[in-house]
């Protein structure tokens, strides 16, 4: 059996974790903004949004390089990654 709200928690601290490693390179995050739509202050009003955790890592799925490096440096797999967004995508629709 599963702990749900373990597994959401661990979705939702991968995100804000890529979020942090997303944001450390200006050129990244940049790219980030202009791809995503989002704003700065959309960024800090909605962090603790799970479509817009989800997004941060569907960001980086869509760049596999990224993807792989941000895994890397939060000590983490990108199958994880994925799986976050997944997960977290699954959480939008079942609230």
């Amino acid at each position: 059996m599963h702990d749900t709200n373990s597994n959401d928690a661990a979705a939702s601290g991968l995100a804000l974790q890529a979020l942090v490693w997303a944001l450390s390179d200006d050129t990244r995050a940049s790219r980030l903004l202009a791809l995503t739509g989002l704003t700065p202050d959309g960024l800090r009003g909605g962090i603790g949004d799970r479509g817009l955790q989800a997004a941060i890592l569907a960001f980086l799925e869509n760049h596999e390089p990224d993807l792989i490096a941000c895994a890397q440096d939060i000590g983490t797999s990108p199958k994880a990654l994925v799986t976050a967004r997944m997960t977290l995508e699954n959480m939008e629709f079942e609230a």
